[in-house]
């Protein structure tokens, strides 16, 4: 696993390049994906770091994403906007996340953890939008270093009670207190509802590669983390799950309502992730074998789905220096080969087959009604119906009606944004042709 930090520090003399650069992500992803050995065991286990199948999914999804990182910020290169520091930033922020991703011990997990917050405020401050970024980057700091001073005091309790930190082998008994301090920094970082509003904030300030990390792998962080200390607070979750379950289905049907009031593309896609989260926590919370396969799987098909979106979102505004619905519409009529795109992107988004999302939608529901059928199939019907309407209100809104008078320029799309949107396209619906591979993740 040390091998894939040499790999990532060599790429720092690359980054004069820009084409050498992104060639270099994309040829670590495929040295990985194609040379790691993956089980329900850790494997490639060197120090403090290992692999399973967990950290393998998102590792490899991470080098994805950042590869298509660089691909959808060409314009910070073309007008040469810092752009050897941004990619210096990247490196960065893929090395915090590959030692959170393979680490075994504890500690080491929550400083990387925090780590890459640092990387993505910068991206946020650095290159975002508007001057309220600061206010954007202020809410995602404070809001998950809020929730992170009682896991680090958990770590600490631990650390004294049982002398190891490692995570196979912390067996403790664990109170409500002890429990809530190991869950609520995750369930910020997800977010679940009530705490997501730093969410959508940081979305809309961010530059259109910082809403593709934090759509596609920093939510996921709180996912990862869960299926960590579950490892050893697993029985006691089963007490105090009622109230979190609850909680994130009631929020996913209420979230996906919002949804249909936005007039901001990126706040409404941001909005969409916060409803899809609440089906993952809730998966996770159920504590059964349905749960935890669902939600992987959904983690990882709303990872390319939300980022591709992102990007179509961003192809737009990058032409129309606008965001609002009212402003972009009837772009059928100039891009109707995007409208294709945009078209198997939202579909994709409420779960249609044959995606990642709807192999994980269907796991996660069978886990969820298996735990309490009576309670949870009406906000399941509902979040899943408005999923639908959400996805359906973007698509229409943006494709149909009359196109602005305004609107006095606008160019095709080439081949690299043909490209970005199709590589994230790619592997969302392909991979289901593996989802044996999902199946005996736990």
């Amino acid at each position: 696993m040390m091998k894939l930090l040499l790999y990532s520090a060599f790429m720092i003399p690359l980054i004069g390049n820009w084409w050498l650069f992104t060639l270099s992500l994309m040829l670590i992803f495929f040295i990985f994906t194609f040379t790691s050995y993956t089980s329900t065991i850790m494997s490639n286990i060197s120090g403090f770091f290992g692999c399973d199948l967990i950290s393998y999914s998102l590792i490899s999804l991470t080098y994805w994403i950042l590869f298509l990182m660089v691909i959808a910020s060409y314009s910070i290169y073309l007008n040469n906007t810092m752009y050897k520091e941004f990619l210096f930033i990247l490196i960065l922020l893929g090395g915090c996340l590959l030692v959170t991703f393979m680490s075994d011990n504890l500690l080491i997990f929550y400083i990387s953890f925090e780590s890459s917050l640092i990387p993505t405020l910068f991206l946020i401050l650095g290159w975002g939008y508007q001057p309220e970024r600061l206010l954007a980057g202020y809410y995602l700091l404070f809001y998950t270093l809020f929730a992170s001073l009682p896991l680090l005091l958990g770590i600490f309790y631990i650390m004294s009670v049982v002398n190891s930190l490692n995570f196979w082998l912390i067996v403790v008994d664990i109170n409500f207190y002890l429990y809530i301090s190991m869950i609520l920094a995750f369930l910020f970082k997800m977010p679940m509802v009530f705490v997501h509003f730093w969410l959508p904030k940081a979305h809309v300030e961010a530059p259109i590669s910082g809403s593709m990390i934090l759509a596609a792998i920093l939510l996921k962080l709180g996912g990862y983390g869960l299926f960590r200390v579950f490892m050893f607070i697993n029985y006691s979750s089963v007490s105090y799950s009622f109230f979190i379950v609850g909680i994130t289905l009631f929020g996913s049907f209420m979230v996906g309502i919002l949804c249909l009031y936005q007039t901001d593309m990126k706040s409404l896609i941001a909005y969409s992730s916060v409803s899809h989260m609440g089906l993952v926590i809730a998966g996770i919370f159920v504590f059964n074998i349905y749960g935890f396969i669902g939600s992987l799987i959904v983690m990882i098909g709303h990872a390319f789905c939300s980022s591709g979106l992102f990007c179509l979102a961003n192809l737009i505004y990058e032409r129309s220096h606008s965001r609002s619905l009212y402003i972009n519409k009837g772009m059928l009529t100039f891009m109707p080969n995007l409208s294709l795109l945009w078209f198997l992107l939202c579909v994709n988004n409420m779960a249609s087959p044959p995606s990642l999302n709807l192999m994980g939608e269907i796991y996660i529901i069978n886990g969820v009604i298996a735990w309490n059928s009576s309670m949870s199939f009406p906000f399941l019907m509902l979040a899943s119906f408005f999923s639908c309407c959400y996805s359906i209100y973007l698509y229409s809104v943006t494709q149909h009606g009359m196109f602005y008078k305004g609107l006095l320029f606008l160019y095709s799309v080439n081949i690299r944004e043909y490209l970005l949107i199709i590589f994230h396209w790619i592997p969302l619906n392909v991979l289901v042709l593996k989802f044996d591979m999902f199946s005996y993740c736990l």
